[in-house]
């Protein structure tokens, strides 16, 4: 068995820039689990929130809380059956994967009651009316997020699994971009 070399130890010079990323342990899963479950709702209130009046909450906080110039955007009305479409309707030029994206997001929608709402240049903004509420529910879900091939989910920032999956619990908003 050969063994990979020892490292290349940086110049001291060099070193004192470079911040080490934190280990990422990856998904705790030897083989595909499946679609992540919906989420059961903590309480029955949660359970009759409607997707649509949480997807109108989720996206007047965005436009109130966002730091970009909401000059620069565009309202459209754009004919799609469900709001999963809605990228692939527009002609969404990105690096993501159009196809496996809409079919992702039309998963979400019957699972997690999410809503595709907005496009903000390489980034797409979704509401979760049921986001994951357990540890063993967002570390699912966030397999689901590695397939969209997200910049932000796979490689920039370099977050690790765990931390990312803990970010979903609870989290209304779900976002992915590519470079």
């Amino acid at each position: 068995m050969t063994h990979p070399p020892p490292p290349i130890p940086l110049p001291p010079e060099v070193a004192e820039f470079i911040e080490p990323f934190e280990d990422d342990p990856g998904a705790p899963f030897d083989h595909w689990p499946g679609l992540a479950p919906a989420p059961v709702p903590a309480d029955e209130e949660l359970a009759d929130d409607d997707p649509d009046d949480v997807a109108q909450r989720i996206l007047s906080r965005l436009v109130t809380d966002r730091s970009y110039d909401v000059s620069d955007c565009h309202l459209a009305l754009v004919a799609a059956d469900r709001s999963a479409d809605i990228p692939a309707a527009i002609g969404w030029k990105a690096e993501a994967p159009l196809p496996l994206l809409c079919a992702l997001l039309r998963s979400w929608e019957e699972r997690f009651a999410t809503r595709a709402i907005a496009v903000l240049g390489n980034t797409v903004y979704v509401s979760v009316a049921r986001p994951p509420r357990t540890e063993a529910q967002a570390l699912h879900i966030a397999l689901e997020h590695v397939l969209t091939t997200a910049d932000n989910v796979i490689k920039d920032p370099p977050t690790p699994y765990p931390a990312y999956a803990e970010s979903l619990i609870d989290n209304g908003l779900w976002s992915f971009w590519w470079d």
